[in-house]
């Protein structure tokens, strides 16, 4: 009998996961408090469920005709139906002429993975894909395990303190012809009409292909529709695109991971010929997606009562999160501490920017035991009565003892505008193909 096993020549894989988050639970501080959660959080410090979540699964245990038998590769129909209804507008263009559908995934990962594996094999344009600094260690692995070359930008202006949705012209004209635009969190960006003519012009002129990622409808205004006006702009003005739509987030089911590939097409018969070749990718991928959470969710989108109820329960987290920004700033202010607080404001959203340095960052979370990632942005759900005075002196502590304070002012000059070079392997700390793979990339292996 062998004593050697025949894997032994492989190697321990690096931790996934987030070193912050171990170096919070290992700490023994009674103050300690972690800001950087992905999810919603409740006051109580407990992730948020909307209320008629649990309304909804006592329905669903009492209907006689609840089955437990597994969905079809491409999910729940009339989850489909309904989610990608609320994305796009229920009276949409794409909806009337038949040219929108989707198919069910296993979280927004899970969307953005059989999205980039239908663009490797049936997109004819570039292989460059514009990623935004926050997605880059998460997506941006899954595109290059696809093949993809991987170049970042970033909306956030730490110089000025504000989400300069203008650099997203920037990116789509000095992109490469025929690339591939991911643009997360789109609810969040607020241009001028004319200068969403001027991206949407320079978007088509270039044959750029945008690939949307909507984590959390319905948690930047209180609103899901509004949340989604951009995509309604995108399609009324014919655009084809993809979009990973996450429903877990928007109804508090983090452990469900429902979610849902979006794809709106030129015509009709495009979008049939789309959707049967996601259809055979997920099945060998996933086979057949979960039932549960997409149920819930068909349940209470497809019942007037409940969808108003639903709605509610966002318009109700919303408002917290915007009074906790506004006591934030207060009790700084109050605290007289130097630097200009008004960005924490103008930001939306449950993850907001400090605008505070990586010196600072470091000694919140050495000193203060307050941990938030290096970049200084913040889940403000984290933020609650029991927390809120220590965050807000700790913060002041660390402002006086490093400083200065954040202040808008103007950036440094900007070098002429220039196009990486095609052939160059060494993009922004994500290898290209041919290099030697990551030892993340056997997360996504087939």
């Amino acid at each position: 009998m062998p004593t050697l096993s025949v894997f032994l020549d492989v190697p321990l894989a690096p931790k996934i996961g987030s070193k912050l988050l171990d170096e919070f639970k290992q700490d023994q501080n009674p103050n300690k408090v972690y800001l950087a959660y992905g999810v919603c959080m409740t006051g109580d410090g407990v992730p948020w469920l909307s209320p008629v979540v649990p309304k909804t699964l006592m329905k669903l245990a009492n209907d006689p005709s609840f089955s437990y038998e597994c969905q079809p590769e491409q999910g729940l129909d009339a989850f489909v139906r309904v989610t990608t209804e609320l994305l796009v507008g229920r009276h949409s263009p794409a909806i009337v002429d038949n040219r929108v559908g989707g198919v069910q995934t296993i979280g927004g990962n899970g969307a953005i993975q059989l999205g980039a594996k239908f663009l490797k094999d049936w997109y004819p344009g570039s292989r460059s894909v514009y990623i935004q600094s926050a997605q880059k260690d998460q997506h941006g692995l899954i595109f290059q395990e696809q093949g993809f070359i991987i170049r970042e930008y970033t909306i956030w202006d730490p110089y000025r303190l504000v989400s300069d949705v203008g650099k997203l012209i920037e990116v789509a004209e000095q992109a490469y012809d025929k690339s591939i635009l991911v643009i997360y969190n789109p609810g969040s960006f607020v241009l001028p009409r004319k200068k969403w003519m001027k991206l949407s012009k320079t978007i088509k002129k270039k044959q750029i292909f945008l690939f949307f990622d909507v984590p959390h409808q319905g948690f930047l205004s209180g609103d899901p529709d509004r949340d989604s006006k951009i995509l309604h702009y995108f399609v009324s003005h014919g655009f084809e695109f993809f979009c990973s739509q996450s429903l877990s987030n928007s109804f508090g089911l983090y452990d469900e991971r429902t979610s849902n590939l979006v794809v709106v097409a030129m015509n009709n018969k495009a979008l049939l010929c789309i959707r049967s070749q996601l259809t055979i990718y997920a099945r060998y991928l996933w086979g057949s997606p979960p039932a549960l959470g997409s149920r819930v969710i068909t349940t209470v989108l497809s019942n007037p009562a409940l969808r108003v109820e639903w709605k509610k329960s966002l318009r109700g987290m919303v408002e917290n999160i915007m009074l906790t920004r506004e006591k934030v700033k207060e009790k700084l202010r109050l605290l007289g501490t130097p630097g200009s607080w008004e960005h924490i404001t103008q930001q939306d959203g449950i993850h907001s920017f400090l605008g505070i340095s990586v010196d600072q960052v470091n000694y919140l979370v050495k000193k203060k035991h307050v941990y938030i990632p290096k970049s200084g942005q913040i889940n403000f759900t984290c933020i609650n009565s029991h927390n809120i005075d220590y965050i807000a002196q700790s913060i002041n502590e660390a402002i006086l003892a490093i400083g200065p304070g954040p202040e808008p002012r103007e950036p440094p000059p900007k070098p002429p505008p220039s196009r990486p070079d095609s052939k160059d392997s060494k993009l922004l700390g994500i290898k290209a193909p041919g290099a030697k793979p990551s030892p993340f990339a056997a997360l996504f292996r087939k």
